[in-house]
């Protein structure tokens, strides 16, 4: 269990290192990012302060010009080629600008102008003088929310004031915005054509932003605000009354199509549970109804009142944005499910051919030299396995989400907890399949493992099931029959027969020919002893007192073990009996006179008479 937390704790620690990777791998991507925008940006402000020199100097070479007088020629065209050149550095400097700011669009994102409801009206990039775009676009919003509060006599009240450097839109003595030639490189325009449309916009924004608050509109919103209330009560008050139909109905039902659910033998749902449950149900789809009708009239009310349009967004994407990322994902996962049916398939036919010649080989209408009919169905099994797991490979890449680092993760974290936890298990498993291979014994032997004696009810990878004659079950671990020693009682006993044999003592005073043949006259007297095979006894011992005698006879039954002994044993009891031959040990003789028989009564004639002492007198002794 230690083992487990540590290597529990060990996953943790490398998926908190990766992740801290990652997090790390991404603050050095942004600072780059960061630093190389922010070299770009000065670049191209001095690209701009360049341009501003030029200008001054553009400025004072053409006040020169027209100073110079007519006929000093030579000065004029001194003058006109330095206008040149300045011209020349200029396009050079915004081809350069150009490819700049081309280089900074794919990572650099705008900064929005949204003075109303959130609604972004256009993104600014670029600085101009002293500001960044991210005070810019604050200070015009701001602007353009003062504007709206104002009086607003037209679209014509917004004028475009142009100069060299930039274009002003202003309102009367008031200044909107100001767009530079480095705002119309950024959307691939010239400033003019981007201050007449940034113009259109905000006028159009401004005049839509005044007309949402006037008295008609706000009427309008309010009954329509009403409707959708007194829609949502009806909605809710008519879900309600069908749940309570629905459950009048149920308790109508029940005893007739409410009547429990019957699989075959097995009642699932008695009448009682069915309609409980079915009330949950009835109850659960009403609050379903009741919570997706409010889900559904708060966007709606929200999308009334210009103010809250945001929210109505907001709301409708939640709902909205999973559902179309899970159609979208189904979408694109099409390909890969048909493939992956394909495989399955495929496989599935392919296993069909194994079990078809498993079954041809159980039966034994197929034979192969060297393999058994039992050995099919495992063989089966383990080839099925490993086809299955090939199959699991083949398909692994195309199910979705298998390349991403938490599903490997996920993978390999399983992957250890299932090789530490199964250990036991796996070296089970592996003592099951040898045994199968080894033949040591089928479904129906008698065995004796370790000092377990019974017959083999179950054999699965994982355990052995062996039923004593007491009727005990005994589960025995795989990995435990393989250390310990079997004995196969039944495995030969079909066609050359089990030998049993059990062994009685007799004293010298008995003929051991007397004795062989009473043993084999009580073994052939044995019922389920093959009598075809003949009897035999062996001698094993000569001991201070007696003879152990061996009788050994063949039988074909060796589950039945316990009653062919018993049986043998009540014969030897009888013929030894018939015989008048004692089996009790001489070692008998203490406790009764020592002349009386310890055959039992019944055996005897019925004038006997136990013998009296006898003493012999010798001659010659008075």
């Amino acid at each position: 269990m230690k083992r487990c937390y540590l290597i529990f704790a060990v996953l943790l620690f490398n998926c908190a290192a990766a992740f801290a990777q990652k997090d790390s791998a991404a603050r050095v991507t942004d600072s780059l990012n960061n630093l190389l925008l922010l070299q770009q940006s000065k670049q191209l402000h001095q690209l701009e302060n360049k341009r501003l020199l030029d200008s001054l100097k553009k400025m004072e070479l053409q006040a020169q010009l027209r100073e110079v007088k007519t006929n000093d020629e030579a000065k004029r065209q001194e003058l006109k080629s330095q206008l040149d050149a300045i011209a020349y550095q200029d396009s050079i400097r915004l081809i350069e600008k150009e490819k700049k700011i081309d280089s900074l669009r794919s990572f650099v994102t705008g900064y929005g102008v949204a003075p109303f409801y959130e609604d972004t009206l256009f993104f600014l990039y670029a600085r101009l003088g002293s500001f960044g775009p991210d005070e810019r676009a604050e200070a015009i919003t701001n602007r353009i929310k003062k504007l709206a509060k104002k009086s607003f006599g037209g679209k014509d009240t917004l004028k475009l004031i142009s100069n060299e450097q930039i274009i002003d839109i202003s309102s009367g003595e008031n200044i909107i915005m100001s767009i530079s030639d480095d705002d119309g490189l950024w959307a691939n325009t010239s400033k003019a054509v981007l201050a007449a449309k940034y113009k259109d916009i905000i006028t159009k924004s401004v005049e839509h932003y005044r007309s949402d608050f006037t008295w008609q509109t706000i009427l309008k919103e309010a009954l329509l605000a009403l409707v959708v209330l007194g829609a949502l009560v009806a909605v809710i008050f008519g879900v309600n009354k069908l749940k309570r139909k629905a459950k009048l109905y149920i308790i109508k039902q029940k005893g007739r199509r409410v009547k429990g659910v019957k699989i075959r033998n097995y009642v699932l749902f008695d009448a009682d549970r069915e309609a409980n449950f079915l009330f949950h149900v009835n109850n659960t789809i009403r609050w379903l109804l009741v919570i997706t009708a409010i889900y559904i009239s708060l966007p709606i009310l929200f999308s009334i009142f210009p103010g809250t349009q945001g929210f109505a967004d907001t709301l409708f994407g939640y709902f909205l944005s999973p559902v179309k990322k899970i159609f979208n994902s189904i979408w694109h996962f099409l390909p890969n499910l048909f493939t992956i049916i394909v495989i399955v398939i495929a496989f599935n036919y392919l296993l069909k051919g194994l079990k078809f010649l498993k079954n041809e080989v159980e039966c034994g209408d197929l034979r192969i030299h060297g393999f058994y009919p039992d050995w099919a169905n495992p063989t089966y099994q383990i080839i099925k396995i490993l086809v299955l797991a090939f199959m699991l490979i083949v398909i692994f890449p195309y199910l979705p989400g298998s390349e991403s680092p938490a599903f490997k993760g996920v993978s390999v974290f399983l992957g250890v907890l299932f090789t530490f936890g199964s250990a036991g298990s796996l070296s089970n498993i592996i003592a099951g399949l040898v045994l199968t291979y080894m033949r040591a014994f089928k479904i129906g032997d008698r065995v004796k493992i370790g000092d377990i004696t019974g017959d083999i009810i179950e054999k699965t990878l994982l355990v052995t099931r062996i039923r004593t004659i007491k009727n005990e079950i005994n589960s025995i671990p795989n990995s435990n029959v393989m250390n310990s020693h079997t004995t196969n009682y039944s495995s030969d006993a079909p066609d050359k027969g089990l030998i049993i044999h059990t062994t009685v003592t007799i004293g010298y005073d008995v003929p051991w020919r007397q004795v062989h043949q009473l043993l084999i006259d009580a073994a052939l007297a044995t019922d389920l002893v093959v009598k075809e095979y003949s009897p035999f006894v062996l001698q094993t011992s000569l001991d201070d007192f007696y003879v152990s005698y061996q009788v050994n006879a063949y039988t074909k039954e060796p589950n039945k073990q316990a009653i062919i002994y018993s049986n043998l044993h009540q014969n030897i009891q009888d013929k030894f009996n018939e015989a008048g031959v004692e089996i009790m040990s001489p070692h008998y003789s203490s406790l009764r006179d020592g002349n009386t028989t310890t055959v039992p009564p019944e055996y005897l004639p019925k004038d006997y008479t136990p013998p009296s002492f006898k003493i012999k007198k010798e001659e010659g002794r008075k």
